[in-house]
């Protein structure tokens, strides 16, 4: 008996991410609130999350999309542009950009990091290397901000307007539906009182020769 079991039974890892993604793009599009404070939110969002202050992003973006009264839950999911996986490569980007703004001549790389001495540099260089990530996660989470602003009241308002479209088309077939449901009652009444008066389908012959009675004054 074969009991190797076929590979398509285990969910791949790529099927998990595009399937988690795809469900925070449909609540997305179902997230209450005018387009553009869902857009601002998100905006919000992705500037917090190109800060190095991971692990507080959640709680600032939400914080600040609050005192100014834009959408929460867009601020809250578009933080998550910095994760676990995505977290290397920004801060790596943002420390490099900053680090040229700031004018530091070298710059720190992992690399460097070969004994105690070097571990204890890094340590004290850490506010410098904090402040690096933090101007150029401003430089470079400015212009994303603004993309993603532009990006996420595109797709709201295209979403409300489509189903705002769906409703409307209802709504004409369902009056459609009412008037053709009035038009066929209406029909068999029709018949019903020629059926019960069947003087009305058949009328009495009038006699042509009986003279005609004038009323009397």
């Amino acid at each position: 008996m074969n009991r190797s079991t076929p590979e398509s039974q285990y969910p791949q890892k790529g099927n998990i991410l595009w399937e988690s993604v795809k469900k925070t793009y449909e609540r997305f599009l179902k997230i209450r609130g005018h387009p553009s404070e869902i857009a601002l939110g998100f905006a919000l969002g992705i500037f917090v999350g190109m800060t190095p202050f991971m692990g507080l992003h959640t709680i600032v973006a939400v914080a600040v999309a609050a005192l100014f009264k834009w959408n929460k839950i867009s601020a809250a999911i578009s933080v998550w542009i910095t994760n676990a996986v995505t977290a290397p490569i920004i801060y790596s980007v943002t420390y490099l950009v900053g680090a040229r703004i700031m004018g530091i001549k070298k710059a720190f790389q992992l690399k460097d990091i070969n004994n105690l001495s070097a571990i204890h540099d890094l340590i004290l260089k850490t506010p410098e290397i904090v402040w690096a990530m933090t101007v150029g996660g401003i430089i470079i989470g400015l212009p994303l901000a603004v993309i993603g602003y532009y990006v996420a009241f595109s797709i709201t308002s295209k979403y409300r307007e489509e189903i705002k479209a769906k409703l409307s088309r209802s709504k004409e077939i369902l009056a459609h539906k009412r008037q053709l449901r009035k038009a066929i009652t209406a029909d068999e009444r029709s018949h019903e009182i020629k059926a019960d008066n069947p003087t009305s389908r058949n009328p009495a012959p009038t006699d042509p020769e009986k003279p005609f009675a004038a009323p009397d004054p």
